[in-house]
């Protein structure tokens, strides 16, 4: 059966660690695993990700950053996540299409239904069956980026502390809109602890949906 799971968050919310792991989980029980991420997932997408997060474009316009993120987007819909889901397997994504309503839409302050229109093009309407928010402050997903890598910041990160605050009550506004779809997950918990919260609720929804559940 299958099954489209996206992970959201702030800087340093940890989601890509949680993803691996995820992944690593669902494979050791059988299952058709494709782990990807946007900006990325395509060559296309890798050649847009590099623009969008070269610090040398500080000038870049938000509406520029939406549409770079779109295009990159509808190559990696097309190209991998459709293909894959139509096969009977299951995506994990790193970002999807809420990233840039958070980013773009709160943050940069664009027209939140303009961005959701051009989105519905870009995914051809596709959704994710389930979405995670690993939530932190702010401050402190940002000091974990500081720790975490010795590499210079990249330029979303660069962005200035309010811009961030947006973001992450954009979030929290997407995931009061849609409470179905979304499971926030205080990410400032344990690793392990993180992953189980994870877990449970990918196997309690493919319960639901009449797929391998606790038991396999």
């Amino acid at each position: 059966m299958s099954l489209f799971v996206t992970f959201e968050g702030p800087e340093g919310c940890g989601k890509s660690t949680q993803m691996r792991l995820l992944a690593d989980y669902l494979r050791a029980r059988g299952d058709d695993v494709l782990v990807t991420r946007e900006p990325g997932g395509t060559a296309i997408g890798e050649a847009v990700r590099a623009i969008l997060l070269d610090p040398a474009h500080a000038d870049m316009l938000p509406l520029t950053e939406f549409l770079l993120f779109s295009a990159a987007r509808a190559q990696h819909v097309g190209q991998v996540i459709r293909p894959h889901l139509a096969g009977g397997g299951i995506v994990l994504c790193d970002r999807f299409a809420d990233s840039s309503l958070a980013y773009q839409g709160y943050g940069g302050r664009l027209d939140l239904e303009v961005l959701r229109a051009i989105s519905r093009v870009a995914t051809g309407g596709l959704l994710p069956d389930l979405s995670f928010y690993l939530d932190v402050p702010v401050e402190v997903g940002l000091r974990r980026k500081v720790r975490g890598s010795g590499d210079a910041w990249n330029r979303m990160e660069q962005k200035e502390l309010d811009f961030h605050h947006r973001v992450r009550a954009g979030y929290l506004a997407l995931i009061a809109q849609e409470p179905e779809r979304w499971v926030r997950v205080d990410a400032t918990a344990g690793v392990e602890v993180v992953q189980a919260t994870i877990r449970e609720r990918v196997l309690a929804h493919r319960a639901l949906r009449g797929g391998p559940g606790e038991g396999g």
